[in-house]
């Protein structure tokens, strides 16, 4: 599983809606997935922020057993009554005893009251009921928004930015595993055909000293499910990769972009796609990439 077949899947992971197959393979995947992982774990903490900011309001104990008693003893939800609620209830119920007390016998009162209690604690619980079954339609609605625009953007993101979010991926794995260069030379005769003899395309191989950028060595990397050749530079104290493959028809991606902190610059030149990926300020990455893909001629027409 790959990025781009994660991301649709996750805002469902952390919904609880995948099957036990699907959800096992997906967490497979984030748990060696740096970028899957802190987009869930946004979906997660946007969850949390919905929650936390909700208004909550708790009616008091005597309130709350007033309304059970006036209704027959049945539940029906008075915590969610809100403290304006609250005060319209206690003035309500003393005014229907008063004026029940003023103009009936103690056992009429008694018969009055109650009544005229219970259908004005049902009216406020109905009103209470309406108001939050409001906000919470309304909560709903702009969850489902908030989380479908989030969704979205991700899929498009990935689907523009897959390659540079696999090239940063190759680039920090080998930076971890100490693996950049496999074969050590600046000599790029000696690079050339060791890249050729590995891969069934040939590679151009550049070194350009007087822009800095030394040339170091190479590896086989994989980039899009493929293997590629990646040139290992050294700009100062930098380690730049720059994947090279054929350029395949219709191929489209930005010049420049930031994936996890390091840059990303693109050039296309001599049939080929380059992608250097290195934290070096994109203003310098950028026109080396480009000089690199116009160093030599190119290829002829097959």
């Amino acid at each position: 599983m790959n990025c781009s077949q994660a991301g649709g899947q996750l805002a469902a992971l952390h919904d609880g809606e995948l099957d036990a197959a699907a959800a096992v393979a997906l967490r497979d995947h984030v748990a060696g997935c740096a970028h899957c992982r802190a987009e869930l774990a946004a979906l997660a903490q946007l969850a949390r922020d919905i929650r936390a900011q909700a208004p909550r309001r708790v009616a008091p104990a005597a309130l709350r057993a007033r309304v059970l008693a006036a209704a027959g003893g049945t539940d029906v939800g008075a915590s969610a009554i809100d403290v304006t609620t609250a005060a319209a209830a206690d003035r309500t119920v003393p005014s229907a005893r008063g004026h029940a007390a003023r103009g009936a016998a103690p056992a009429e009162r008694e018969r009055s009251a109650v009544p005229a209690a219970a259908a004005t604690a049902r009216l406020l619980l109905a009103g209470v009921r309406r108001r939050w079954f409001a906000a919470g339609a309304l909560a709903g609605a702009a969850l489902a928004l908030t989380l479908g625009a989030a969704t979205l953007a991700l899929m498009q993101r990935q689907a523009s930015d897959e390659v540079a979010l696999e090239a940063v991926d190759s680039h920090v794995r080998a930076t971890l595993a100490d693996h950049l260069v496999a074969v050590v030379s600046s000599d790029r005769h000696t690079v050339k055909p060791w890249l050729s003899a590995r891969l069934d395309y040939a590679a151009p191989v550049f070194d350009l000293p007087e822009s800095g950028f030394v040339l170091a060595g190479a590896r086989i990397d994989s980039l899009d499910r493929r293997p590629v050749a990646t040139l290992v530079y050294r700009y100062g104290n930098h380690v730049v990769d720059v994947f090279v493959r054929p350029l395949a028809p219709g191929a489209t991606g930005p010049a420049l972009a930031t994936v996890r902190g390091f840059n990303v610059a693109r050039a296309v030149g001599a049939g080929m796609e380059w992608r250097a990926v290195a934290d070096v300020d994109p203003a310098v990455l950028g026109p080396f990439v480009e000089r690199l893909a116009n160093a030599g001629p190119a290829p002829p027409p097959r």
